[in-house]
This record gives structure tokens, sequence and C-alpha cells, in this order.
């Protein structure tokens, strides 16, 4: 039943994007701590995340395990290529969780470490998940554990520490900036151009996603979003209240991500795995696609509470 394998990936494809745009919103702000010399801004970002960065892993969590559940074939080929990305990836976000954690507990000395560890664990785990998205996509796993090695998953690294750290700056500005303080905004503007950079030479250099996106009736329509977002976030982003930048950055990394998944349909691995081919068999389908109808809610008004409970502005 391809219907069963179809809404497998697309839940798959959901778990990802929300691990993106929500955990991607953290990993960015804890990257930008860097730039900020100041204690009292350095606490109120750090607090501002605390409350809700563990219930945004979820989603790595639920993805994952709902790619070794419905396809272990293909989890068992992308693992034998990634294990070292993926290692490091969870190292980093063991060690980011540890900053975070300990932050407000620690002396002034750990303290100072801490606050470098935060921004290096992020931009590594970042860089990890740029690498393993990249080398999924180009679909180049033929040299094993070492594919990661390749300029594509490399940029891709690369871009998505931007991505996330343009994410980062809307957070910043949204929960944590005074009105006066005008270091977000600049950020923003820098980011924003190197995101973009970035993307269009990513793009340039593995064309057929958008090539089979175009083939599509309502495809050039999607294309068309993202083109339009681009030049929209580059004539307005920094003009839009600090929430309106973050949504329109949102909207436009989940634009590119949902672009990019059609662009490798029916393949999770262009070239290598195709998803009908290797799914689970479909009562097992059936049967987990049924517990994560009641997980994947649950989870979403949980997400959807705690941002009601710890709205506005963090006090320093």
């Amino acid at each position: 039943m391809e219907w069963l394998a179809d809404l497998s990936a697309a839940m798959l494809l959901f778990s990802l994007l929300m691990y993106l745009m929500l955990d991607g919103t953290d990993l960015g702000a804890g990257m930008l701590l860097i730039f900020f010399n100041d204690e009292k801004q350095k606490r109120s970002i750090v607090k501002s995340m605390l409350p809700i960065w563990d219930a945004n892993e979820t989603w790595l969590v639920l993805l994952a395990g709902g790619l070794f559940a419905l396809f272990p074939a293909a989890y068992a080929r992308l693992f034998s290529a990634l294990y070292i990305p993926v290692f490091v990836m969870l190292l980093s976000l063991i060690l980011r969780a540890l900053a975070l954690e300990y932050r407000e507990t620690v002396s002034g000395r750990i303290r100072t470490w801490l606050d470098k560890l935060l921004p290096a664990s992020s931009a590594l785990a970042a860089y990890c998940q740029g690498i393993c998205a990249g080398l999924v996509v180009s679909g180049n796993i033929a040299a094993g554990a070492y594919s990661w090695l390749g300029l594509y998953p490399m940029l891709s690294g690369i871009g998505l520490i931007c991505a996330y750290m343009l994410l980062g700056c809307g957070w910043i500005r949204w929960r944590v900036a005074e009105k006066k303080e005008k270091r977000p905004l600049r950020l923003t503007r820098y980011f924003l151009l190197l995101s973009l950079g970035l993307f269009l030479i990513i793009q340039c250099m593995n064309p057929a996603p958008w090539q089979q996106v175009w083939q599509l009736a309502w495809g050039k329509g999607l294309i068309l979003l993202i083109v339009l977002l681009w030049l929209f976030s580059l004539l307005a982003l920094q003009k839009l209240s600090p929430f309106r930048q973050l949504a329109v950055t949102l909207i436009l990394l989940a634009a590119i991500v949902i672009q990019t998944g059609i662009g490798i349909y029916p393949e999770l691995i262009p070239g290598e795995v195709n998803l009908h081919r290797v799914a689970s068999g479909g009562i097992t389908q059936a049967f987990l696609l049924t517990g994560i109808a009641f997980i994947i809610p649950i989870t979403l008004l949980y997400h959807s509470w705690a941002f009601w409970v710890f709205r506005g502005k963090i006090e320093k």
C-alpha cells in the first residue's frame, strides 16, 4: 500500500520540519551568545531557552524512531554513512544541555567556560545536522562512513548554521532585546545575506530537486513563494516587528524544507533508496501511524501551552 508509505514519509517530514523550526531557533540563539558580553543579556538569552529546549528535541526522537520503525532499510543505509556526524551531533546536544542547565548554579569562572561551550556545541550540532541533510539530498553516500566529507554536505552544514542564527536573531529580538538594543537587528542583516548566498550556491550545485518541483502544476507556485519570501526578507525583514521577523523566517524555512522533500520524492535517498520499496509492512505502518496520530497532537498542545505560560519578554 503505497499511500501508507507516503503518509509515513509525510509524518517524518513534519517531524523534521518541527525540529528545525523549534530547536533550530534555540540552537541559533545559543550560537549568538558569543556576540553578547553583558552578563544580564546572556542570562536573559539562556532563560528564554530553558523552559522549552528539551521539549523541542522530542521531534528529533520522533524522527529517528519513526525512520527506524517505518523505513528500517533506509535507516540502516543512512546510518552506515552518517554515524560519525550523528554521534558528534548527539554529543554536542548533550554538551549544550549541560551548558544551559548548569550555567546559573556554577561559579563565575566555570560560567565563563560554559558561555564558550554553549555557542560551540550549538554550532557543532547545527553543522552536523546540515551535513546529514546535505548528504541525504545529494544521495552521494557511496563513500560510506566518509561520504559527509564532500563539499555539498559541508556547505549545507554552514548554510544551516547561518539559517539557525537568523532564526536566533528573531528569537532574541522577540523574547529578550529591548527596543534600544540594536545588535540583534544588525546581526539579522549579516546572517540574512549569508543564508541567501549559501542557499543560492547550494541550489546551483544540486538543482535536481528544484527541477522536479518545477515540473509539477502547483510546484511553480511553491518555488515562486520561496523567491518572494527571500525578496521580502531582503527588503523588509529588518523593518518588521520582532515576532513578525521570526514568523517570516520560519515560513521561509518551512517552504524550503517542503520543496526539498517534494523534490526528492518518491526517494528517501536520491538514486539509492525508494521509500515505497523499503517501507515496513502495511500492518506495522498502520499500527505505528495510529500511535503517532495521538502523540503529535499531544506534543503540539504541550508546546503551545509552554509558549503561552512563558510568553512575553524575559525580565533582566
